[in-house]
């Protein structure tokens, strides 16, 4: 349970976690490394080693791991049961849908609040404050996530604010490349680059449903 993690295998957490909370709700009380390899694309001895990353719990030959153990070290781990406070800035069409989202407790983080150039009193049961009160709010509260959904002109200046806050890691939905300190995380979400992907995907499989009639 003390390896080191990569940032690949910790990407992949969020993902176990899912299926881990489906199987149990299912009545599923163990789950083998073959199982989850083949829902995830991988290979046994990746998802093992993914698993001795964040748990302690060794599988039972011809059975596997108990799923409600598993689950328990890895929302422990990713800090899920622990829920971190998160600030907002960029109350438009996106930054409205994420603070209606109910769901992000569930992943340890709370929005407690969202900014923007001008007051909107609240949208999803938090209110949206202006700018100037960035600053004094996470100091205040110690608020250490930000969540950046402004355009892409207005997200340097942005980040830096969040920077000066106080913030030490930033979710960025925004379509640029931030600069920030050394000691900032930034967890970029380009939906335009998914978006790619998925098109290539798309025309790749047409062309090969085209070449086969």
């Amino acid at each position: 349970m003390n390896n080191p993690i990569s940032r690949q295998a910790l990407r992949r957490m969020p993902g176990y976690v899912l299926a881990l909370e489906e199987m149990r709700g299912e009545g599923v009380e163990y789950v083998s490394a073959p199982v989850l390899a083949k829902k995830f694309g991988l290979n046994e001895e990746q998802v093992r080693k993914d698993l001795s990353s964040v748990s302690s719990v060794r599988g039972k030959p011809r059975a596997g791991f108990p799923v409600a153990a598993l689950l328990k070290d890895m929302r422990e781990f990713l800090g899920y049961d622990n829920v971190d406070d998160a600030v907002l800035v960029g109350a438009g069409s996106l930054g409205h849908a994420l603070l209606n989202y109910q769901g992000f407790d569930g992943y340890g983080v709370r929005i407690i609040a969202a900014f923007d150039i001008r007051a909107m009193g609240e949208v999803g049961g938090k209110s949206v404050l202006p700018m100037e009160k960035l600053g004094n709010v996470c100091r205040r509260l110690g608020v250490k996530i930000g969540i950046l959904t402004v355009p892409a002109q207005a997200a340097q200046a942005a980040a830096d604010q969040l920077v000066e806050a106080g913030i030490l890691a930033i979710w960025n939905f925004a379509p640029v490349v931030l600069r920030v300190p050394e000691n900032i995380l930034v967890q970029n979400e380009n939906m335009a680059n998914s978006l790619v992907v998925l098109s290539m995907h798309l025309r790749e499989q047409l062309r090969r449903e085209e070449a086969r009639r």
